[in-house]
């Protein structure tokens, strides 16, 4: 090696020394802003975001783990996907259910960002949470949200939120439906599914990526009226989560 390499390879070790710095030590949004650089840095760079993950909470559903996980996995890298595969086999969050549903298909279409058909599985596993009633129908009656357990819908909820970098999600869609009042008619354009005065058409005119307007997914069928939706945001599983 000459001395110009060995020069090259100390100056690459110091940068990355103190591009770890930063992150371990910065703010949320320090944090975020560099999680693309340690992962253009290559390997050193992954091990940094690696390790940050693994003594890190797991019960803490926070954005900047979520966008740690969500960019080493989609590396699709072997030992990347091991150390995954190995510390956090079922993701980054717990799926807890109180009605033993698996939500493990909705947490990989969220971190694939495959925004639509986790949209439609999640319409699929609200039916399931009501029961065969409304598997059935394949819709449900704003009854039956009153009677969903919290700890299922703050399940749904986070795996949206985390996923999507804070953007979608129903406790999202619920804080700009407080923002307006309560008012529902100030909401739908808000969130892009309504334009003058027209509903937005499913599923061609809804935008299923990340550059949709904020609380834009998941979707909530308006047609027979707000109850569902009101009694989804007005649930008590609101009162204990803890996404701001």
């Amino acid at each position: 090696m000459t001395d110009q390499q060995a020069a090259t390879l100390d100056n690459t070790d110091q940068n990355l020394s103190q591009l770890a710095e930063q992150f371990l030590n910065g703010s949320q949004k320090e944090q975020l802003s560099l999680i693309p650089q340690l992962i253009n840095v290559g390997e050193k760079g992954w091990e940094v975001l690696m390790n940050f993950l693994q003594a890190s909470d797991f019960n803490s559903i926070d954005q900047v783990r979520g966008q740690v996980y969500g960019a080493l996995y989609r590396l699709k890298n072997p030992t990347v996907e091991a150390f995954l595969n190995n510390h956090f086999v079922q993701g980054i969050i717990p799926l807890n259910s109180e009605r033993n549903i698996d939500y493990s298909n909705l947490n990989q279409l969220l971190l694939e960002q495959e925004f639509q058909e986790a949209d439609t599985l999640t319409r699929h596993l609200m039916c399931e949470l009501a029961g065969e009633g409304a598997v059935q129908r394949k819709w449900v009656y704003f009854t039956e949200v009153e009677q969903f357990p919290a700890r299922d819908l703050q399940t749904i909820n986070g795996l949206w939120w985390l996923h999507s970098g804070g953007k979608f999600g129903f406790s999202v869609q619920r804080k700009l439906w407080l923002s307006v009042g309560q008012d529902f008619n100030k909401l739908w354009p808000k969130i892009g599914w309504k334009k003058d005065n027209n509903w937005t058409q499913y599923p061609n005119q809804f935008t299923w990526d990340l550059s949709a307007p904020v609380g834009h997914l998941p979707l909530l069928n308006q047609l027979r009226g707000v109850r569902v939706t009101a009694s989804l945001f007005s649930h008590a599983a609101w009162k204990e989560n803890n996404l701001k």
